[in-house]
């Protein structure tokens, strides 16, 4: 790809140059945070949190590892385009130059390589403009040469994100699962670690009132509660269960609404959290009134109880044993 009229490349980390500039000069488009070039051997990315969160982008350094989401807003990221720029870029003979900020001004923070010990990982994210969660594509970017390892370029991650646990988990060489209990709060749920969209918020926010009823209605009978927190192995987003009655060892997921589609949903979570948490424990959905004979049966055909509001008071079809 590089010929004897491919301009040098002549910038150091920290330096600065509007972006308009740097494509004149290296090729690329000058749109998006991915511009592989055509005229000359260099895949320019650029990063801005600012931006990037708004379509379910995380990225920054953990630890010495540049951790930067892939190309594509909508849908399943897949290994083509930009991704594949990065992916085989020595293979093409290109080198991957990173930037901060996406528009004006940028400023050059090195050269980097995917880690050949694992070059990405893949993670749940939010699509562009609210839509539907997907899966997003991270390189794990190692810096070739001096790099600006600013501060500011640290990863930041919304919710109940632990970094060290995060850290763990999308290393070259992920750890076992880390599983411990954690207290019940009223703002965090497992929905709301992606950016649930404004639809989602009432029957988010009705789930978050009916937890904590409960929890309040279960202490007042002698249970210790809380729940878990889950970073499943080589995982970046952890697992988070709405209640764990640790007195009455019972395992409880909470819905706001009793509709078919969200007592599915609590099925499958449940199944995912058992893999981790005491075999012996039972297993329930709590939902705001008792669910319609059908779901009720569904449920009972996956070995889980239904708990249900009563005004103060909670109900269950398991002979009390979770109320």
């Amino acid at each position: 790809m590089a010929t004897a009229l491919t301009p040098a490349w002549d910038l150091s980390p920290g330096d600065t140059i509007k972006r308009t500039t740097l494509h004149e000069r290296f090729g690329g488009s000058g749109r998006g945070g991915m511009a592989p070039s055509a005229s000359t051997p260099n895949v320019l990315l650029f990063t801005d949190p600012k931006v990037g969160n708004q379509h379910g982008y995380y990225d920054g350094w953990v630890d010495d590892v540049f951790h930067y989401t892939g190309w594509g807003q909508r849908g399943d990221q897949e290994m083509k385009l930009g991704n594949r720029a990065v992916l085989h870029h020595t293979t093409e003979g290109r080198s991957v130059r990173l930037f901060r900020g996406v528009g004006g001004t940028v400023t050059f923070l090195g050269e980097f390589t995917p880690d050949p010990a694992r070059p990405y990982y893949r993670m749940d994210a939010q699509e562009t403009g609210g839509g539907p969660t997907r899966q997003v594509i991270v390189f794990r970017l190692l810096p070739v040469g001096e790099a600006l390892h600013d501060p500011a370029d640290e990863l930041r991650l919304p919710g109940e994100f632990n970094i060290a646990e995060v850290a763990e988990g999308v290393s070259s060489t992920p750890g076992d699962p880390s599983i411990v209990t954690v207290p019940v709060e009223a703002q965090h749920n497992e929905e709301v670690l992606v950016n649930p969209s404004a639809a989602e918020h009432t029957a988010i926010r009705r789930e978050q009132k009916l937890v904590l009823a409960y929890k309040r209605y279960m202490e007042a009978q002698g249970s210790k509660v809380s729940r878990y927190r889950i970073q499943p192995t080589a995982e970046a987003k952890p697992l988070l269960s709405d209640l764990y009655d640790e007195t009455r060892q019972n395992l409880i997921e909470a819905k706001g609404t009793g509709s078919r589609g969200a007592v599915r949903m609590a099925i499958g979570q449940l199944a995912d959290y058992g893999r981790f948490t005491p075999a012996e424990a039972e297993r329930a959905v709590l939902l705001p009134e008792r669910p319609r004979d059908d779901l009720e049966a569904l449920l009972a055909s996956r070995g889980i109880s239904c708990v249900w509001q009563e005004g103060k008071r909670f109900g269950d079809n398991a002979d009390g044993r979770f109320t």
